[in-house]
């Protein structure tokens, strides 16, 4: 029996109301059945190599951390977690782990881990492994975003090799989060992940091969604990352009893309040929940062000002086709962390961002920093650009390459605003202030250094019940922080949408974004 405590009645009814208020703004239909709705021709077929269309390439040195796709497919094929929250909520389930009880006090988490898994080199999974899991996640040196959480974890009870018992020097409200998130990795060949040469997991599927900047090749591996995979292989090209993928789904050459535009979605979506797969709950935001190393953008005022002038609106409707929320706030509106008001305190308001801009006074031009030759990137900074040179305030627009903003995010190194997505805000509403690198307490892109903020992060870390009295003052706190600091400001909050052919079925998505193909097969 799991004895991760539920939502309590009201936080349950809040959640639906808002996921079906979501449904109805997206029309959305589930992945599962909008793929079965499109030409499914029954039972699944063993057989046949799923191709794939990434836009951006695995970047072996932040492999555990990194948020590209060629990395998230990595992770959701060849490792599995211990427990795994479905993308639309956060009950979890069991999966390396059967079962798990955390301790009256929260101050440890007791599992029962599956005794029939190997890796793929044959090796038996064991407790051993999640302790090396762990300690590796906790390691600064990889740059993941929970690695905070994961050093909270301050003992492991590895004596039954098929049970671990984590200790904590207080409680954590996010320890289930960890698990969910954490690859169970293999210290023995644990090298070969350092070179960025091999990577041996419990998933799916077994690591074949990379061709930097190329292709990432996958087979199917068949003493899988959750049954053999019906794909015998996945083969992710690397196609940074969306209109080639889109391109070569037309020509079959590939059979599912990550990375196309809305636009493009829009149109794959009325063609019966085509299914356009929306996982609302693992949802992904959008918006744009401020480095306050800047001297230009120490003030406030100018960093509400231009939170001010956003057209937010336009921005979800032009760029993303209206699928999604335009808000300003940094959760999901299904996290016990949402506040209506909140989410809107930013609205655009052309004559506060002008009043406030004036008050700082003559600003220089600042550079806007986005992906190079990512569509959307370019359109939501062109609309920024165009929002603050209405209040008298000139930006530069400097595309930079994918593997360099990624660097500069881990390295709090932007030279002044940039527009970038982040994740985590779906997850226990103490994750993001405590793990997510836009907004760790400790340390974050922004450079934006609080005692308040910290302090308040920390209540929510800690609170008994992550939809209690307790937390729920640390989380309006914590929107408090957001709006009057404003070291960021959210711009839409949208959900991965994956377009594949009609002919593949049983496509599925983590909650943090990583592509799960166990179930999945292809008409023949």
């Amino acid at each position: 029996m799991t004895a991760v405590t539920p939502p309590r009645p009201f936080a349950r009814l809040r959640l639906l109301a808002i996921a079906v208020a979501l449904c109805l703004m997206s029309a959305c239909t589930s992945a599962v059945g909008e793929q079965n709705d499109r030409g499914s021709t029954g039972d699944p077929v063993d057989g046949g190599t799923l191709r794939v269309a990434a836009k951006t390439d695995l970047i072996p040195k932040s492999v555990f951390g990194q948020s590209s796709d060629g990395g998230n497919a990595l992770i959701g094929l060849v490792y599995d977690s211990l427990v795994e929250y479905p993308h639309d909520s956060l009950e979890p389930r069991p999966a390396l782990a059967t079962s798990w009880k955390v301790a009256p006090d929260g101050r440890s988490i007791h599992l029962e881990l599956r005794d029939d898994v190997t890796f793929h080199d044959g090796k038996p999974f064991t407790s051993e492994d999640v302790k090396f899991s762990i300690q590796t996640i906790a390691d600064p040196a990889w740059s993941v975003q929970l690695q905070r959480t994961a050093a909270a974890v301050t003992g492991f009870d590895t004596s039954d090799p098929h049970a671990i018992t984590l200790k904590f020097d207080r409680p954590l409200s996010n320890i289930l989060d960890l698990l969910d998130i954490v690859p169970i990795i293999d210290e023995d060949t644990f090298d070969q992940v350092k070179a960025g040469t091999g990577y041996n997991g419990t998933g799916a599927f077994r690591f074949a091969g990379w061709k930097p900047n190329s292709e990432l090749t996958f087979d199917r591996f068949d003493d899988y604990w959750g049954g053999k995979p019906h794909l015998d292989g996945v083969d992710v090209k690397i196609v940074p352009d969306p209109q080639a993928q889109a391109s070569g789904l037309r020509s079959g050459q590939y059979d599912l893309l990550l990375g196309t535009t809305a636009r493009d979605a829009e149109t794959f979506g009325k063609d019966k040929k085509y299914a356009v797969l929306d996982f609302e709950g693992a949802t992904q935001q959008t918006y744009v940062g401020f480095n306050l190393d800047n001297p230009d953008l120490k003030d406030v005022k100018l960093r509400q000002a231009v939170a001010y002038a956003v057209d937010r609106e336009r921005i979800l409707d032009e760029v993303y086709r209206g699928k999604g929320i335009a808000q300003n706030l940094s959760w999901s509106p299904s996290s016990p962390a949402y506040d209506e008001a909140a989410a809107h305190h930013y609205d655009r308001d052309t004559a506060k961002a002008k009043d406030l801009a004036a008050q700082v006074g003559k600003v220089p031009t600042l550079p806007l920093q986005y992906i190079a030759g990512d569509p959307t990137a370019e359109a939501v900074a062109q609309i920024v650009q165009a929002n603050l040179a209405d209040i008298g305030i000139t930006v530069d627009l400097q595309p930079v390459e994918y593997a360099q903003m990624y660097q500069r995010l881990v390295g709090a190194d932007f030279d002044g605003l940039w527009i970038f997505g982040h994740t985590y805000a779906q997850y226990t509403p103490a994750t993001l202030p405590v793990s997510a690198y836009p907004f760790n307490a400790e340390h974050n892109a922004s450079n934006f250094l609080s005692d308040q903020y910290a302090e308040h992060a920390d209540a929510a870390w800690g609170a008994p019940d992550p939809d209690g009295d307790v937390a729920e003052d640390a989380y309006a706190a914590l929107n408090a922080d957001m709006i009057d600091n404003v070291w960021l400001t959210d711009l839409v909050t949208f959900w991965p949408r994956i377009v594949t052919s009609s002919s593949v079925h049983g496509i599925d998505y983590t909650k943090r974004t990583e592509l799960i193909l166990r179930d999945a097969w292809k008409d023949q």
